[in-house]
């Protein structure tokens, strides 16, 4: 029996973040409090023997992830991996967050994206992202799972058993993971910035430990 433990650090706050604009695909640098959540997160798993780390291809993602093994106790070298960005939200990229969740959510009496998650799950939201993208760019659920759980596979793959990995990514793509492996924990509750989601894989099967993790050392 193999078993290997995940620990999913969703990036440091953005100017996006900031400024509550749909980022997905796009990126943004760190905000002074984004790199002081980076650090904050490094020091909470500082003492996590790191047998392999992950970041998706936004700089936001590499440079927390970067900070996290600066102060990490063993040497790692970082991989990037595309599988795990954010959710491509389409035409909606860059949109003010409480337009869009307004525009897509009230015709069906939901005002924001908690709500929606809440009322029709994440997996229908992005589906509906998809179905109101004029240019058909959003990911709609399937098309999303396609790229991410290959992404999700190969990381574990790679593990023997006993290994620790770090995987810094999104919110969207945290929630997601959860939503699928853990029919228990609320994932309309938002993902901080800097905070620490841990999964447990034994034999390919996945269990979520904790979701949204945002005080005290780690084990």
């Amino acid at each position: 029996m193999a078993t290997v433990d995940l620990y999913l650090v969703r990036h440091g706050q953005t100017f996006l973040n900031k400024y509550h604009r749909i980022q997905g695909w796009s990126d943004s640098p760190l905000t002074d409090k984004g790199i002081a959540d980076a650090k904050r997160a490094g020091e909470r798993l500082a003492h996590i023997p790191f047998a392999a780390a992950y970041a998706s291809d936004t700089t936001r993602a590499q440079n927390t992830a970067k900070s996290i093994l600066a102060a990490n106790e063993t040497p790692v070298t970082l991989t990037t991996e595309p599988a795990f960005r954010e959710e491509n939200f389409g035409f909606f990229e860059g949109l003010d967050t409480s337009f869009t969740w307004h525009t897509l959510g009230s015709p069906v009496g939901l005002d924001s994206f908690n709500a929606m998650i809440a009322k029709l799950t994440i997996e229908k939201t992005k589906d509906m992202f998809r179905a109101q993208d004029p240019y058909g760019d959003a990911e709609d659920n399937a098309t999303y799972w396609a790229r991410l759980q290959p992404g999700l596979d190969r990381a574990v793959a790679n593990a023997t058993d006993g290994d620790k990995v770090l995987i810094a990514t999104h919110s969207t793509t945290i929630r997601s993971i959860v939503s699928k492996f853990s029919d228990t924990i609320d994932i309309s509750v938002p993902v901080d910035n800097g905070s620490i989601t841990k999964l447990t894989v034994t034999d390919g099967q996945y269990h979520v430990d904790f979701y949204n993790n945002t005080e005290g050392k780690l084990k």
